[in-house]
Parts: structure tokens; C-alpha cells; sequence
């Protein structure tokens, strides 16, 4: 299998990477993130007129450029090493593949919206009662005279504080499984409730009493949401596993430079063995995590057991790694490691928060070992 990059996606990685490295610096961002509106909405324009990226997967007849999950990564790998807070997998590859694949004139109006960089998108999918299990849904869509009226509530909804637009699921009567529902944000009968999340990002919960909505409000066929849901959440699933290899490959980086630098018994740190040996393993589980990310990122476009059996493989591989880089580069940083002050503290935040988005480690390992069976 040949996995060297096309010129065009080089020319894809390195752009980003000079964008990032020129116009993204930590000290903005977190300043932005803690104190200002949570993003930068300047990079994020710079993300859709100068580089395309928002576009770059998204199909060609919305004004993307039609690319596929090598790009995904590519991009995602970026982020993650220059530790982006702008909502790109929650609206691009998450709600853009729910919208792609609903189709239709609303969807679509949206989608362009998001290549644009005029709209972000967030998905409401989690309820009290069903924690990240997006398939158990109490949310309760009433068809009416001029469409339907919706109740319910839903929790950590990820970029909802910064979004134009939501995507919410809900059950409609007489019909089984999930439905999907398209609305703007200031919609009468959204109830916000936004905090800043432990990885400097916007979240909040959200509840919708006699939200109304128009016919077209609903997207696809009432019912038949439920594998579009699946993928998106899979395709989140790899994102995220690859946006987490670009973090750990800065914090290795980072953790190796310090140790070159820092003084203990007349010699840097980095000359003692045992320490050199702490740094291997964190070396290894990073390339373990790279091979885990490839084999998911690959099997995206595959059917839906081999899709979801190779990316739960890739995230339980990526969240142990994160846990075990995270952690030693905290420790071999000292007390230096979880100040503000070093990118350290900050990338270990978000390594940690990887670790449960999209399901927890233990979670993806108990469904790739169902899926094993299953397969047998």
C-alpha cells in the first residue's frame, strides 16, 4: 500500500502548516479563548478564502474542491499540532458530511454557507439521559400546520456558543428511528446555556421548548437519519484521532527539546538514561497511534462494519497514547508542565478531552471487540 502523499496534497500540508505557523500563536488563541468570543473569526475566513481548507472535503458541486479522507487528515493533523480551537470538526467534517448526505435545498444553501466561511454549524445529538450515545433520543418533534414543533434538551453541544446554525436530532411520531432537523441558532424557543470547556473550547446545553420549525426544516426522509449519524460520527471519530497525532507529535517535540536544555548534576536531563527510555516509549506509542489513524482514516469509504471496527481500533490506540504522552511530558517537565505559561499544560488539556469525545477508550475497545466477534 503506498502511503506517500500526491504532490497536491503536500502543497496542501505545507500551506496550512506556513498559515499556522505564521498567523496561529498559542498566546493569541488561549487569549481569545479565555477572555474574547472563544475563536478567532479571522482565522477562520482565512481558513475558507486563503487556503479552502473548510472546502477542501466537501463536494465540488457546493463549491468544494471534492477531496477525501487523506485530506481530512492532512488537515486534521495540522490543527491538532498548532492546537486550533476553531470548530473544524464540528462543522465541516461532522455536520458537512450530515448535510452532504441529506441533500436537498436547505442542506445544500447551508453546506455552501460552510465553504464560505459565512456559517458554523453544530450538531445536538447528546441528552442528559443518553450521555454521548447519540442513538437514544428523547427529543420529541410534533408535525403542525406549518411544519413542526420541537421539545427537549440536549447537553455538551460543542461549538453550539459560536454557531449560525444547528443540526438537532429527534424522534417523530409514528415513525421509528432518529430524525434530523436543520435551524438557525436565534431561532424563538432555543434556551443557550454556554460554558468554556477544559480544553479552552465552546460548548453548551441547550434546551428547545415549542421550537417551531418550517417543513423544510427537516432533513431527508423522517426516520432514516440514523446511518447518516453513524458515519458522521465515525468520520468525527477519525478526525479527531488524527487532529490528537499532531498534538503528540508537538508535545514529544517539545518534551525532548526540555530535556535537552534543562540542567540537574552538572548535565541536561536528557542524558540520563531512564529518562531517554521514558522518551522512547512515548516515541512508540505515537507511532502506534500514527499506523491506528492510517488503518481508520482508510477504511472510511469501506462498508459500515469494517468503517466502524477500524476506527474504534484507531481510537482506543490514539486515547491510550494520549494519556500516557500527556502524562509523561508533564512529568518530565516538572512543575513547569500544567503552568499557563508553557504549551505543555495546554496540549494535555486537549489530549485528555480527546480522550472522551466521541466515546471514551473503554468504550471504542468494547466495540471493536463486538465487532470482532460479530465478524467471526
Amino acid at each position: 500500500m503506498d502511503f506517500n502523499l500526491t504532490n497536491e496534497q503536500e502543497l496542501l500540508r505545507d500551506g496550512l502548516a506556513k498559515f499556522l505557523a505564521a498567523r496561529y500563536t498559542l498566546d493569541k488563541s488561549r487569549q481569545a479563548a479565555k477572555t474574547g468570543p472563544g475563536w478567532q473569526p479571522d482565522i477562520w475566513r482565512g481558513f475558507a478564502t486563503e487556503l479552502g481548507i473548510l472546502g477542501a472535503t466537501l463536494p465540488e458541486d457546493s463549491g468544494g474542491i471534492g477531496g477525501g479522507p487523506v485530506e481530512l487528515m492532512i488537515i486534521s493533523e495540522a490543527l491538532g499540532h498548532a492546537l486550533v480551537v476553531e470548530p473544524y470538526v464540528e462543522t465541516v467534517v461532522v455536520a458537512g458530511g450530515l448535510l452532504r448526505r441529506a441533500g436537498g435545498r436547505a442542506a445544500t444553501a447551508v453546506l455552501e454557507k460552510i465553504i464560505g466561511g459565512s456559517a458554523i454549524v453544530a450538531l445536538a445529538a447528546a441528552e442528559p439521559d443518553s450521555g454521548d450515545r447519540w442513538q437514544e433520543v428523547s427529543a420529541q418533534a410534533e408535525p403542525d400546520s406549518e411544519g413542526w414543533v420541537l421539545n427537549g434538551a440536549k447537553i455538551t453541544v460543542v461549538a453550539a456558543p459560536l454557531a449560525t446554525h444547528l443540526l438537532i436530532t429527534a424522534h417523530t411520531p409514528g415513525v421509528d428511528g432518529i430524525s434530523l432537523f436543520l435551524t438557525d441558532v436565534g431561532s424563538a424557543g432555543i434556551e443557550v446555556h454556554p460554558y468554556r470547556t477544559i480544553d479552552d473550547r465552546r460548548a453548551a446545553d441547550l434546551t428547545f421548548h415549542d421550537l417551531r420549525l418550517p417543513a423544510e426544516a427537516l432533513l431527508g426522509e423522517p426516520g432514516r437519519a440514523g446511518s447518516s449519524l453513524a458515519r458522521a460520527r465515525d468520520e468525527g471519530t477519525a478526525a479527531i484521532c488524527s487532529e490528537a497525532v499532531g498534538c503528540m507529535r508537538k508535545v514529544l517535540a517539545d518534551t525532548v527539546e526540555y530535556c535537552k536544555q534543562r540542567q540537574q548534576f552538572g548535565q541536561p536531563i536528557g542524558g540520563f538514561q531512564v529518562l531517554q527510555h521514558r522518551m522512547v516509549d512515548m516515541y512508540m506509542e505515537l507511532e502506534q497511534s500514527v499506523a491506528a489513524v492510517y488503518l481508520a482514516i482508510l477504511k472510511l469509504e469501506a462498508d459500515e462494519a469494517t468503517r466502524a471496527r477500524a476506527v474504534s481500533a484507531g481510537k482506543a490506540t490514539v486515547g491510550r497514547a494520549a494519556r500516557f504522552i500527556g502524562q509523561q511530558a508533564v512529568q518530565l517537565h516538572g512543575g513547569m508542565g500544567m503552568t499557563e505559561e508553557l504549551a505543555i499544560g495546554h496540549y494535555f488539556k486537549r489530549l485528555t478531552a480527546i480522550q472522551y469525545e466521541f466515546g471514551t477508550t473503554d468504550h471504542h475497545l468494547m466495540r471493536y471487540a463486538e465487532l470482532t466477534k460479530t465478524n467471526l
